[in-house]
Order: structure tokens, then C-alpha cells, then sequence
């Protein structure tokens, strides 16, 4: 049993390692596209920050809400591995075709898919799968509308509006947000402060095409900065969850003599490993679907860049705030379909768009029954 756990706990570890590269995109497919950052610069960039949540993310809420995707008393090691096993697949066949899908789904749907071949569908719990379910949709929506009232606010002629409406937004989320952990508060804050003083800065110089477009540029090292935040703080969870599962059915099994009482027992190392696994993954990069969400969605300009990484930011730390396992893919893609869009809807490459919308709702079934496979094979040799 210990043998088949750090087995698990391996596989986890490659999980997030492959997340990292296949979601290097997410972060920064805008910041290379549009030419701020070199490529490596951007990995290292984006890696440094996926491990700085790390230290920000003290609350687990995702971790608890993919752990428990599978009522408990379905769960096993064997259902475990089959998950992790065909979350690995379907994230190396993605990538492989340059496919920007989601890690959480895939991880989601294989741990979902092995339990339903273990136990039937009253295995899985119907309330956190709605929950995924629900938020494949929002997610991207979310990130869309975000982006879209960003670049709309930010191409604003008028400095005092667009500055009005920046402290006004801001003030009312403060006041009016039910913040769970107090750093989503001043980070927040410090967006709308670091923003401000960049557009007042502009504004004093005297606004001209070239100092507007260099301001953009630094300022898409900051929405970058806080996008690889929220992936690596919103990413990293959900093995932390798988991992925390596995040591919970073990404690069970050995009468306490190994693993842990319950999920809010997770050891230090357990975020430790995943936040490093993801971070090294993301220094890897995936060429292949940086250049589908970089530039074959829409152009992005470094202005364009700014909007949609900030917005797929908030949205990525909105949902963790409430423990949805959301995809980052998702978000971000919904954010740049909404910079294209303000443009004009022309100016969004929509057959890319559908052939990844087909991407998302067929990776939690096809992770599920890939799971389903591999459990039926890993119990002939178990």
C-alpha cells in the first residue's frame, strides 16, 4: 500500500510538472506575442510567480473541492492512480497538438471516471461536479466580460473618467466583496493603484503613441506577474486535493499509522512539491500552445495584453475564492476573445475559437473514460 502511494504521489508530481508546460501559455502567450518579453524570459518570468503563491495561498478551498469529487467511502488507491494516469494522457495528447484544454478538468474528470468504473455514478459527488460544470461555462465568460470592460475603460480618451471609474469600481469591491482571505483585498488594491499611477504618469508627461505604448509594456510585466499568481495559486491545488486524498484512504487503511486524519491535516510538503512541480513545468514552456493562444485566437497588442491578463487574473482569483476548480485555459482564452472583440468581432479568428470550445467539453468525458480504461486494466495486474 505505502509502495502504491508513493507511486501516486510521484505521478501527481508529473501531473503538475506537464500542467506547468502545458499551461505556460496561459500566462504568457500575450507577453510573448507582443513581443515584451523573450520567450525564456517569459518562462522564467511566469515559473517565478507560479511559486510565489506559494507563500500567498493559505486557503485551500479548490484542493478541498476536487478532493471531494469522489464521495470517500468510493475511494481508493487503484481509483486514484487510474485518475492521475489518464489526466497524464490526455494533457500529453493536447499538447502534443498544440490543444490549449484544461489540466483541472482533465485531472477532475479522470479521478471522476475511475470512481464511476469502481463504484457506479453514486460514487461522485453531483453538487462539486455541477460546480465544474458550471464554471467551464463561466469562466470564460467571466473573462470576457472583464477584459472587455478593461480595454473599454482603458481606451477612454477622457483621463479623469477613465480614473473615476477605475477608483469607483475598485471602492465598491472592497466595500461590497466578501473577501475569504485578506490578500485578494490589497492585491486588488494595488492593481488599482499600479494602474492609476501608470495612466497619471502618462497623462503628466504628455500622452503620445510611444510613450503610451512602452507604458503598456511595463505594464503587462505586472497583469503577467499576477495572472502566473493566480494560475500556479489556482493550478497547484488541484493535486494537492489528489494528494490529500490519497493520504486520508491510507490513514484509514493502516489504523492511523501512516497518512493523515483528514484533508485539513495536509502536511507542509504536500503544496510545497506541487507548487514547485507546476513551477519548473511552466520553465519548460509549450511552445506548440503558446502560438495558438497567442496569435491564432486574435493580435494582441501590449495595451490588449494588459486587459486580458488582468481580467483572466481576477477571474482566476474570484473562483478561488469560492473553491471553484476553474480552468485557467478557459479564463484566459475568455479574456482574449473579449480584447479582440472590442476591436471588432471580426477581429476574433472564431473557427479557433469553436475548435477549442469542442476541446473543453470533451475533456472531462474523455478523461473519464480514459480513467475507466485504465482502472479495468490496473485491476488485472493489482
Amino acid at each position: 500500500m505505502i509502495t502504491l502511494l508513493i507511486v501516486i504521489i510521484i505521478l501527481c508530481v508529473i501531473f503538475d510538472y506537464i500542467n506547468g508546460f502545458h499551461d505556460a501559455a496561459n500566462s504568457i502567450a500575450t507577453i510573448v506575442s507582443t513581443k515584451v518579453l523573450t520567450p525564456f524570459q517569459a518562462v522564467a518570468w511566469a515559473a517565478f510567480f507560479n511559486f510565489v503563491a506559494f507563500f500567498i495561498f493559505k486557503e485551500h478551498n479548490v484542493a478541498n473541492t476536487v478532493a471531494k469529487t469522489v464521495h470517500e467511502d468510493s475511494i481508493t488507491l487503484t481509483v486514484i492512480l487510474s485518475g492521475v494516469i489518464a489526466a497524464i494522457t490526455w494533457n500529453l495528447i493536447t499538447w502534443w497538438y498544440g490543444i490549449p484544454s484544461s489540466s483541472s478538468h482533465t485531472l477532475i474528470g479522470g479521478f471522476a471516471g475511475a470512481a464511476i468504473a469502481h463504484a457506479g455514478f453514486s460514487s461522485i459527488d453531483a453538487a462539486n461536479i455541477y460546480k465544474t460544470l458550471i464554471f467551464i461555462v463561466l469562466a470564460p465568460l467571466v473573462g470576457m466580460v472583464i477584459s472587455i470592460f478593461i480595454t473599454l475603460v482603458t481606451i477612454q480618451k477622457n483621463f479623469w473618467v477613465k480614473i473615476s471609474i477605475i477608483v469607483g469600481v475598485i471602492a465598491l469591491c472592497i466595500w461590497f466583496v466578501p473577501f475569504k482571505e485578506a490578500f485578494e483585498k490589497w492585491a486588488l488594491l494595488g492593481i488599482g493603484v499600479i494602474f492609476t499611477l501608470a495612466y497619471a504618469l502618462n497623462y503628466s508627461r504628455g500622452e503620445n503613441a510611444y510613450r503610451t505604448a512602452n507604458m503598456y509594456k511595463r505594464l503587462q510585466l505586472v497583469s503577467s506577474a499576477v495572472l502566473s499568481v493566480g494560475h500556479g495559486g489556482s493550478d497547484a491545488q488541484k493535486v494537492m486535493g489528489i494528494i490529500s486524498v490519497a493520504l486520508v484512504y491510507v490513514y484509514k487503511q493502516t489504523g492511523g499509522e501512516h497518512g493523515i486524519a483528514s484533508l485539513s491535516d495536509m502536511p507542509g510538503w504536500v503544496p510545497l512539491i506541487c507548487y514547485t512541480a507546476i513551477s519548473l513545468g511552466t520553465m519548460s514552456g509549450g511552445w506548440k500552445i503558446v502560438k495558438t493562444m497567442g496569435t491564432k485566437i486574435t493580435k494582441v497588442t501590449p495595451l490588449e495584453g494588459v486587459c486580458a491578463e488582468t481580467a483572466g487574473a481576477i477571474t482566476l482569483f474570484a473562483a478561488a475564492n469560492m473553491g471553484a476548480p476553474v480552468s485557467t485555459t478557459h479564463t484566459i482564452t475568455g479574456s482574449i476573445i473579449g480584447v479582440g472583440a472590442t476591436k471588432r468581432l471580426s477581429a476574433v479568428r472564431w473557427g479557433v475559437t469553436v475548435n477549442l470550445i469542442w476541446a473543453w467539453i470533451l475533456t472531462i468525458p474523455v478523461s473519464g473514460a480514459l480513467a475507466a480504461g485504465v482502472y479495468y486494466l490496473v485491476n488485472l495486474f493489482l
